[in-house]
């Protein structure tokens, strides 16, 4: 088997390929070049350590190395994505269009197409159902990362391979110690890459810039302060707003008018809500609700599903349904039993089988 491993230094990557290699395979490692080095005003990531790293590894396990420079691919389709859902009120999912549109996007495009599968260090694991393969969710219930997988297609799932997957995070750290590997005990990374060691703000004030606009209580109408612009703040806020008497939260934004909204409490009431409107339905492999096909409303016709809306080890339980909009057309709603914190457009519902196991598909909030 041809297998080509993505590797970033990290310590879930790392461990990828000395569990293929136990496994008998010598998979060829790749670390992909991401960073905004080229752009004017940028420090890059600090990829040295990590390509150092990155390279230690494909010695150790005698595999061939290579990096691959997918900067351009990532401005096109990840920052230009992030800038203009920012400007239209949205709160982007880079993460997600990263894994659809570069690691299993690009560089399959680029490099990838010549190999039988493409392994990451992604907490999530595939199952094959009646010869279909389905993305399923990983043993690690904290470190599941099948919702920032949720936009994948089905031949980028069929081609993904995700060794860890049936791993809690604590025994990949035991087998990177075991093996003496130099990321063992590296911390998980955080943040978005192509910032390099700009602050996410800068980088939006640098391509959004400044407009200052009103603070508003939401129950009252009373104006509280002033922002700096509705881009640096995103739907369940609580830091940044410097405001007395709080905790404050951002629990809606006027995008015409520059203002936001904001309610006191920990669990303020606006915060929640149980209906949830998806656009651009997105089936990852098939549909196994056999849901009608002509893309009407369905009357009658709703599944119980599980689902989530952010990056959470909990699943909520709800029903789907196909629905008319008088803006958008056919829609599919989300019905969840129980009330929802920080539903933001813009962000994805990923949406799984009832026993939480297999994700079926997603949308993105609207």
């Amino acid at each position: 088997m041809n297998i080509a491993a993505l590797v970033s230094g990290g310590v879930d990557s790392s461990v990828v390929v000395h569990l293929l290699k136990e496994q008998g395979f010598t998979p060829d490692i790749f670390y992909i070049r991401i960073g905004m080095e080229d752009e004017e005003g940028y420090i890059d990531c600090p990829a040295e350590e990590d390509i150092e790293i990155t390279s230690y590894i494909a010695k150790k396990y005698g595999c061939r190395f290579e990096e691959v420079n997918l900067h351009k691919e990532y401005w096109d389709n990840v920052v230009s994505y992030t800038i203009e859902s920012v400007r239209k009120g949205l709160t982007p999912n880079p993460d997600v269009m990263c894994n659809r549109m570069i690691k299993f996007g690009a560089f399959i495009d680029k490099r990838g197409e010549g190999y039988d599968h493409v392994a990451t260090g992604h907490y999530a694991t595939t199952e094959t159902v009646d010869g279909i393969t389905f993305l399923a969710t990983a043993k690690d219930p904290v470190k599941d990362q099948t919702d920032f997988l949720t936009q994948l297609t089905y031949p980028q799932i069929a081609k993904a391979m995700f060794p860890i997957g049936n791993m809690m995070k604590s025994e990949v750290r035991t087998i990177a110690s075991a093996a003496h590997l130099p990321s063992a005990d590296r911390k998980d990374s955080q943040g978005i890459c192509f910032l390099g060691k700009i602050n996410y703000n800068d980088f939006l004030r640098r391509y959004l810039g400044e407009k200052e606009g009103k603070i508003v209580e939401l129950e009252t109408g009373k104006v509280l302060g002033t922002h700096k612009g509705y881009w640096f703040h995103t739907i369940g806020q609580r830091k940044g707003l410097f405001l007395s008497g709080g905790p404050w939260f951002v629990v809606k934004k006027d995008i015409e008018e520059n203002v936001l909204y904001v309610s006191q409490g920990y669990t303020p009431e606006a915060q929640y809500g149980k209906e949830i409107n998806l656009l651009g339905f997105h089936y990852l492999s098939a549909d196994i609700w056999n849901t009608p096909a002509d893309g009407s409303p369905v009357d009658g016709w709703s599944v119980d599903v599980k689902f989530k809306i952010r990056h959470t080890p909990d699943f909520a339980q709800g029903h789907l349904t196909r629905v008319s909009d008088p803006v958008y057309g056919t829609l599919y709603h989300l019905s969840s039993d129980t009330k929802i914190q920080g539903i933001a457009a813009g962000q994805y519902a990923s949406i799984y089988d009832n026993d939480a196991h297999l994700m079926v598909a997603s949308g993105m909030i609207i």
